[in-house]
C-alpha cells in the first residue's frame, strides 16, 4: 500500500467496474474495499461517471470529482470574462499573445483548463497520485465529449510526477512560463474550508517545499514565473516578485524574466 497520511481505498459503485476498480487499486497500491465500507478514511470510487474521492467521516463533504464538461467550469468557459481573468492577466495573455505554460501544482486542473481555453498549450504536473488519477479521468472524459471541450482538452499534458524533480531534469521544450498554486499551512483554524481542501489536505499536506518549488520554476521558464498566493499572505521565500496582481481572495506574485511578445 502506498504510505499515505491517511487510509485510502478504492471501490465500485456498480458490479460491472469491480475490473477497472481492482486494476487502478493495484496501479495505485491501494487496498481496496466495499462502498458502504469506513475502514478508509478516504474512499477513490469508480462510477459510470467517471472517479470520485469521497470521505467517509459522520460530516464528510459530498465527493470531488473532475469534471471540464458540465457544471462550474462549463460555466466559467462560457462566462467567465475570457482573458481579463486574473489567471491570464498574470500568465501575460493579451492580444494574440498566447505563451506555453507549465502548471506546476496542477490539482484539479482549474486554472490549466481556463489557459487550455483561451488557447495556451498547457503541461500540467501532480505529484499526488491519488490527486493526478482524478485528473487523468477527467481529461479523458473531457477528450471523449467531443467539440469544443475536447479540442481544450488536447491542448492539456498531465505528467504526474514530483514538479522540483521533473523541472529540474527537464528535457522538453522549455515553458514560457510556469504557473505555481502551493498549497498554503492553513493557519485560522476556525474557518470553514472548502470541501476539496478538507479532502486534499491529508492526501497532499501542505508545500513546506515551497521555496525550492519557486527556485526551479525561476530556474526554468523563459519568461516569467506567476505565482497564485492567499491576499494577505506573504510572498514564497526567495528573491522579490516584479509584480503582483490583487484580486478579492488572492494574488498573483510576478517574476518577470524577460517580455512576452
Amino acid at each position: 500500500m502506498t504510505d499515505l497520511p491517511c487510509r485510502v481505498a478504492v471501490c465500485w459503485l456498480s458490479p460491472e467496474l469491480e475490473q477497472p476498480a481492482r486494476a487502478l487499486a493495484m496501479r495505485l497500491q491501494l487496498p481496496v474495499l466495499a462502498a458502504n465500507s469506513s475502514e478508509a478514511e478516504l474512499l477513490l470510487q469508480v462510477g459510470s461517471d467517471g472517479l470520485s474521492l469521497q470521505a467517509t467521516g459522520v460530516d464528510a463533504p459530498g465527493a470531488v470529482r473532475v469534471d471540464f464538461v458540465e457544471g462550474a467550469l462549463a460555466h466559467r468557459r462560457q462566462f467567465g470574462g475570457g482573458a481579463g481573468q486574473m489567471v491570464a492577466k498574470a500568465v501575460g495573455l493579451r492580444g494574440a499573445v498566447r505563451p506555453t505554460v507549465l502548471d506546476a501544482t496542477a490539482g484539479l486542473g482549474r486554472d490549466a483548463f481556463v489557459l487550455a481555453a483561451l488557447g495556451c498549450e498547457v503541461t500540467l504536473i501532480e505529484r499526488q497520485p491519488i490527486i493526478a488519477a482524478l485528473l487523468e479521468d477527467g481529461l479523458q472524459r473531457a477528450r471523449q465529449a467531443g467539440g469544443e471541450v475536447a479540442e481544450i482538452a488536447t491542448r492539456m499534458q498531465l505528467i504526474q510526477a514530483d514538479a522540483i524533480e521533473t523541472m529540474a531534469n527537464w528535457s522538453a521544450a522549455v515553458p514560457q512560463v510556469i504557473h505555481l498554486d502551493p498549497m498554503f499551512p492553513h493557519r485560522d483554524k476556525s474557518a470553514l474550508v472548502k470541501k476539496e481542501m478538507r479532502l486534499f489536505r491529508p492526501l497532499a499536506g501542505d508545500d513546506l517545499d515551497a521555496p525550492a518549488l519557486l527556485a526551479a520554476a525561476l530556474q526554468l521558464a523563459s519568461h516569467r514565473v506567476a505565482v497564485k498566493r492567499p491576499r494577505k499572505a506573504s510572498a514564497i521565500d526567495g528573491p522579490p516578485p516584479s509584480a503582483q496582481l490583487n484580486g478579492q481572495s488572492s494574488r498573483y506574485d510576478i517574476y518577470g524574466k524577460k517580455k512576452l511578445t
